[in-house]
Order: C-alpha cells, then sequence, then structure tokens
C-alpha cells in the first residue's frame, strides 16, 4: 500500500483528504478542527514512510487559491470596516500581534530554538495557515540549499504541535473570564443593538401618510434631511398603487409600504404618520415582486442607481441577500455575482426585469477564467518584489501576501470596464475550501516524520508549552484590554478575537455562548488585518531570526 501511495501522488492526496475532513467534522467539547484536520491527517500518513510526500506545487497552488479568494470576499468588508469602528479594533489586534511575536521572540532566545521551528510556534500559536505558508515561503526563497528540507519541515511540525492549543486555549481564556467578569450576554446584546444592524432580520410594514410635514418633500429630501435607512416601496394613492421614486411626493391618506431593520422602520413611520393594518405589499395584483440571482456581467460590479431600473423597467430593489445575510440597498449599492435581489415592478415587466439581472443559477457556477487568472498572477508578482526594512532587511509578500493584498483590492473595487474581479459567493467558498485542502495534504505529508520525531523529544514538549503560553497571554490581554479598557461588549469581543486567531472554531464556541450575531460582526471586522498582520510579521520575525 505504502508503494502504491508513494508512486501515485494524486492518490495520496485525496486519501489524505478523504481521511482528514469527516474527522475535522466530529465534536469534541462541542466545537471542531473543520479541515484543518486534512494537515493531521497528512502528517500521519507522511508518518509512515519518508516518501509518502506530496509534491511542491500541490500546496503552492493551494495556497495560492486560498488566499487569493479570502481577498476577493473580504475586500468590501475590510474597506467598510475602516469607515467604522474598524481602526479601533484593528490598533487592538496589531498590538496583539506585536505582544506574540515578542513573545514567540523570548521563546526563540530562551530555548534556542531554530528560527523555522519558531516561525511555526508563532503561526501556530495563533492558528494561522496563511502566516505558516509566508514562513515556508520565505524559507524556501531564502533558507539554505543544503538543509533546504529540513528547514520547510520544521515550521510545519511546531505549527502541528502548537494548533491544537492555539484553539483550546482561546476557548478557556473565554470561559474563564466571562465567569470572573459575570457577563450577561442578552443584556450586552440589547444594550448593543446599534451594532447589530448590518446582521438582523429585514422587516417591512405598511405605513399611513398623516404628518403634513412629510408631504412637504420628496422621498429623496426625506431620506437625506432624515437620514432614513429604509427603501420605500409601493404607494397607494387613493385605488391607484405605483412604485415610489425619488421625485414621489406623498399626499395625506397615501399608503406606504417600507422595507428596512425594525429600530429603521420606527423611525420612518413616525416620521409618515402611523402604521396601517392593512398589507399593501400582498396585493400582487397589479405590482409584483420576484427574488432573482445576479448573474449578468452586465449588472456585476454597478452601482444600483447606475443601472437606472425605474426609468427602464419601473422597478425597485427593495432587498439584496449575500450569502447568508439580507440587507437593505441604496443607491451606492454594488451588486456582485451570485446576490438574490428582491425586484417590485408591474408584472408586465417582471420578466423583462429578471432577464436583465440574468437569473441564471448555472451561469454562476461558471467563473471568469480571464480575470481570475489575471489577479492571480498580479499577485504573484507583487509578491516577487522585494520589500527593504529598516535595518537592511528585504522581505517578500510571496505566494501567501501577494495574491492576497491585490485580491482585498480587487474585490474592493469589483468591476474595471469589462472586467468583473470577484467571483460568485458559492465559487469563491468552492475554491476557497479546495484550496485550503491542497495546502494542508501538501505541507502535511512533507513533514510527517519529522513531526512525530519532534513530538516526542524535549524540543517538542518546548514548542507545545510555548504555544500554549503564547496563545493564553494573548487571548486574555485582548479581553482585558478590550472589556476593561475600552469598553468593547463581550459577545463582540470574543468575535474580534476569533478573528483575531482567525480560528472558526473559536467563532463557533462564541456563537454557541451567545446566541446572538455579535460575534460574527467583530469577526469579520478585524480577520482581513489579523490575516495580512500575520502573513508579513511571520516573515520579518523569520528575516531577524534567521
Amino acid at each position: 500500500m505504502i508503494d502504491l501511495l508513494r508512486d501515485n501522488p494524486l492518490l495520496l492526496l485525496f486519501v489524505v483528504v478523504a481521511i482528514g475532513y469527516p474527522v475535522g467534522r466530529l465534536r469534541i467539547a462541542g466545537s471542531t478542527i473543520g479541515v484543518a484536520a486534512v494537515l493531521f491527517a497528512g502528517l500521519a500518513v507522511g508518518a509512515l514512510d519518508p516518501d509518502l510526500k506530496l509534491p511542491d506545487i500541490i500546496y503552492q497552488l493551494g495556497l495560492v487559491l486560498f488566499v487569493y479568494t479570502i481577498g476577493l470576499s473580504s475586500g468590501p468588508s475590510f474597506v467598510a470596516a475602516l469607515r467604522r469602528e474598524g481602526p479601533r479594533y484593528s490598533l487592538l489586534v496589531l498590538a496583539m500581534l506585536l505582544v506574540a511575536g515578542g513573545l514567540a521572540s523570548l521563546a526563540w532566545l530562551a530555548f534556542d530554538l531554530s528560527a523555522t521551528h519558531a516561525g511555526g510556534l508563532f503561526a501556530g500559536s495563533l492558528t494561522n495557515t496563511p502566516a505558516l505558508a509566508g514562513v515556508l515561503d520565505y524559507v524556501e526563497q531564502h533558507g539554505a540549499t543544503d538543509a533546504l528540507e529540513t528547514m520547510l519541515a520544521e515550521p510545519t511540525v511546531a505549527y502541528s504541535v502548537t494548533y491544537p492549543m492555539g484553539v483550546v486555549g482561546m476557548i478557556l481564556a473565554i470561559v474563564l473570564l466571562r465567569r470572573l467578569w459575570r457577563i450577561d450576554y442578552a443584556q450586552e446584546a440589547q444594550s448593543a443593538k446599534q451594532l447589530m444592524t448590518g446582521v438582523r432580520q429585514l422587516g417591512s410594514r405598511t405605513v399611513r401618510v398623516t404628518n403634513r410635514e412629510a408631504t412637504r418633500l420628496t422621498v429623496r429630501e426625506l431620506v437625506q434631511s432624515h437620514g432614513l435607512r429604509v427603501v420605500f416601496g409601493r404607494v397607494q394613492q387613493g385605488d391607484t398603487p405605483s412604485l415610489v421614486t425619488e421625485a414621489t411626493r406623498f399626499s395625506p391618506g397615501d399608503l406606504v409600504t417600507i422595507v428596512g431593520l425594525d429600530d429603521d422602520l420606527e423611525q420612518a413611520t413616525a416620521l409618515l404618520g402611523e402604521p396601517s393594518d392593512e398589507r399593501l405589499e400582498l396585493d400582487r395584483s397589479e405590482i409584483d415582486f420576484r427574488r432573482v440571482f445576479v448573474s449578468s456581467s452586465l449588472v456585476a460590479g454597478q452601482r444600483l442607481r447606475d443601472l437606472h431600473l425605474p426609468q427602464r423597467f419601473g422597478a425597485l430593489v427593495t432587498r439584496v441577500r449575500r450569502g447568508d445575510v439580507e440587507f437593505v440597498p441604496d443607491g451606492d449599492t454594488v451588486l456582485e455575482l451570485g446576490d438574490r435581489v428582491r425586484i417590485v415592478t408591474p408584472r408586465e415587466n417582471m420578466d423583462a426585469v429578471s432577464r436583465f439581472f440574468g437569473d441564471s443559477y448555472r451561469a454562476l457556477s461558471e467563473i471568469d477564467i480571464l480575470t481570475f487568472s489575471l489577479g492571480v498572477a498580479a499577485g504573484l508578482m507583487l509578491g516577487l518584489i522585494p520589500i527593504p526594512l529598516p535595518g537592511g532587511v528585504e522581505i517578500e509578500l510571496g505566494l501567501a501576501g501577494g495574491p492576497l493584498i491585490v485580491a482585498l483590492i480587487l474585490g474592493t473595487i469589483n468591476r474595471t470596464g469589462p472586467f468583473i474581479w470577484g467571483l460568485p459567493y458559492s465559487a469563491n467558498l468552492t475554491i476557497r475550501q479546495m484550496g485550503l485542502i491542497l495546502f494542508l495534504a501538501g505541507v502535511g505529508t512533507r513533514s510527517g516524520r519529522a513531526f512525530v520525531e519532534t513530538l516526542v523529544s524535549r524540543e517538542g514538549v518546548i514548542l507545545m508549552l510555548s504555544g500554549a503560553a503564547i496563545t493564553i497571554t494573548v487571548a486574555a490581554m485582548l479581553l482585558w484590554i478590550g472589556y476593561r479598557l475600552l469598553r468593547i461588549p463581550f459577545g463582540l469581543l470574543i468575535g474580534i478575537l476569533a478573528g483575531f486567531q482567525t480560528q472558526p472554531a473559536v467563532l463557533g464556541f462564541a456563537l454557541e455562548e451567545t446566541k446572538d450575531e455579535l460575534p460574527n460582526i467583530g469577526y469579520a471586522t478585524v480577520y482581513p488585518v489579523a490575516t495580512i498582520g500575520k502573513i508579513i510579521l511571520a516573515q520579518v520575525l523569520l528575516a531577524i531570526w534567521l
């Protein structure tokens, strides 16, 4: 069997994946390690024979696909976060990264660790695969040729030894400090409603216009002067229903439908008049609604206002669902491939509007190979550019950092002329997971024998204890500073901790703890900063240590 696997790398790859993936779905103490189990399966298989290892191109391809798709999906949320509380949270994360780097440096000095073991220790204690990839990429470019194979194995070994405590340590810190500070998640969520506006369920209602002040302005003027965050759908003036436009001016007695979050609906209702028991949106005799997929390349990457839907079709978009999140759009909302939009339009126009958006599920399973390849190529070229640092040190963003930064930029831009840089949501997730699996299987099989030898050695114990110390110290400091000094709600803060750790298992535990969506907000806000920061810092530390 070993000879068969050794002579057939593709068979070896899928055997490792088939073993690791189901193991990662097993729940232990309420949590799973997910796809990271493929790494441990690779280590176990690689330990059987030193020749049971996948070619370098496997993990290199996987790494590029993984970080590039993360960047494409994270770009818009990263920029949006910077406009809100993002800078404050990001500074906290960056400060904790420096603390983790300092602690890893202390371990390197105190225990006379090799630079490559220390690099893996840093990445493993923070459970960050892209950081490990950055270390491996730096070693491959700058390591001694005669010892390159050993130097490439050591970071993965250290990462594997410290990774489990990187998950468990964060969860222990959350549990202990929650009990110490007697956190009431439900009360926190109630007092932090404004932080949840991006992920709460949308609602709709019909309002009767009774406030004469609301009849003196057009809809556009009402929205601008009062900062309304709702979408106006239909208006019934007398017995005639029609769609609301920016130029619509309401009259007393009109019935108006509005869509938004609860607090925003209350604000708009108070401005217009009073709630009505009539359900105007349920009348589909003249004006209908439908959910359609955005699959047309002519629509994706465009702002809603630039589509001129009211003028062309007499249509409105009242809701957008992206992935698992539904939100209220405005004129500046940029549509992406794979979005599901709710359109409201006269019945006779519905088919034409659907065709305009594309509404093809099949088209969403296809990706634009040209733009995908151009983006990846640009990222690879950026990764090759040397970046000088103080002290005569030079680093390269490499296979991990270059594609990630280019993807963040392209994901934010979304469209350049006829080129659409983004990927459909489902396609992005599929490619991302496949890339991560290829990377973990590749590095795991290459390091299996070294992992076993290290695990039973004195150095293995040192790495394990050092990784646990780094994880628990950094987690406790982040939670204490965030909760006690910055007054961040604990439910949001443990999401920031999960994002700092870039660890879905910690996020899953946080969601189970809080029973609300606050952790998701914290996780999404700092995840891109944490990922990029770890990749760059890991290479800087390695340049100093080598």
